[in-house]
């Protein structure tokens, strides 16, 4: 009807009110609005500058690292329970990915079975694999345990060697095994670069590496010789206790006057 017809047009009126409408922005001279959107930029924030470390200043504040460890730990030593160094070698392949004192309870009864070398590269897989089964990675370990053992019975006269050449080139055995051994079963300086160590002199900035070999070249020139077994020692301690890989306690660490990450 025409009441129809009437709504229809005023629609089609107000649509074409509606394009013809022209905008407050920039125009195009076509009589449609056109929006202009501005882009705000966040700035990052400036990263704190930082003043590079003398190799004087380097080996001074290592020196106060060295005895503010051993004002807190006097005591630090190697935490695998072990009577002479075939005892240790052997606790030190099965610390691998393992906790000190699994280890230690697991060679209470190995160290009683197992006396020397030959015993050890007589061992049938088999046996020693479940004997050491709840360290972890029971096969390689068995194999690392039998395989450098022999080497020693037969190129070493069944003596743990004293040297670290002699060491790492036994099966199964890296640089890390062969410093524990060097160190705390010859007391024969060396530094042990672990999980903890690697970890923590990384946070109070000895190295900037992230590979254990050069991490310990890099301490070798900042601690003392005479403190790198206790050196090592104390790290592993203090990273167990108090700067532990998720959560460090900064506030509570006693480190914290000389290590740049004690912010963080």
């Amino acid at each position: 009807g025409k009441g129809g017809k009437a709504k229809a047009g005023a629609r089609k009126g107000k649509k074409k009110n509606r394009k013809t409408k022209s905008g407050t922005g920039t125009g195009t001279g076509t009589g449609t609005r056109t929006r202009t959107r501005t882009r705000t930029r966040t700035r990052r924030p400036a990263k704190a500058k930082t003043t590079r470390e003398s190799a004087a200043g380097l080996r001074e504040r290592a020196g106060e690292i060295v005895s503010l460890l051993h004002a807190e730990y006097p005591d630090a030593d190697c935490a695998l329970l072990h009577d002479g160094p075939l005892e240790l070698l052997v606790a030190t392949i099965l610390s691998a990915q393992c906790t000190d004192k699994r280890v230690n309870e697991v060679t209470r009864d190995l160290f009683k079975k197992y006396r020397t070398v030959a015993d050890y590269a007589a061992a049938p897989s088999d046996v020693l694999e479940e004997e050491i089964r709840s360290t972890g990675f029971f096969r390689s370990k068995t194999r690392a345990i039998r395989e450098c053992c022999g080497d020693i019975a037969e190129k070493h006269g069944g003596k743990v060697p004293r040297t670290l050449e002699e060491l790492t080139q036994l099966r199964g055995v890296g640089r890390k095994t062969a410093n524990v051994v060097l160190g705390t079963a010859f007391g024969i300086p060396g530094v042990v670069v672990d999980t903890h160590v690697k970890r923590l002199t990384n946070r109070l900035g000895l190295t900037k590496n992230d590979d254990p070999v050069k991490i310990e070249f890099d301490l070798m020139k900042v601690i003392p010789e005479d403190e790198w077994v206790f050196f090592a020692h104390a790290l592993i301690w203090h990273g167990r206790r108090v700067c532990t890989a998720r959560k460090p306690d900064c506030p509570g660490c006693r480190l914290s006057g000389v290590c740049p990450s004690a912010e963080l």
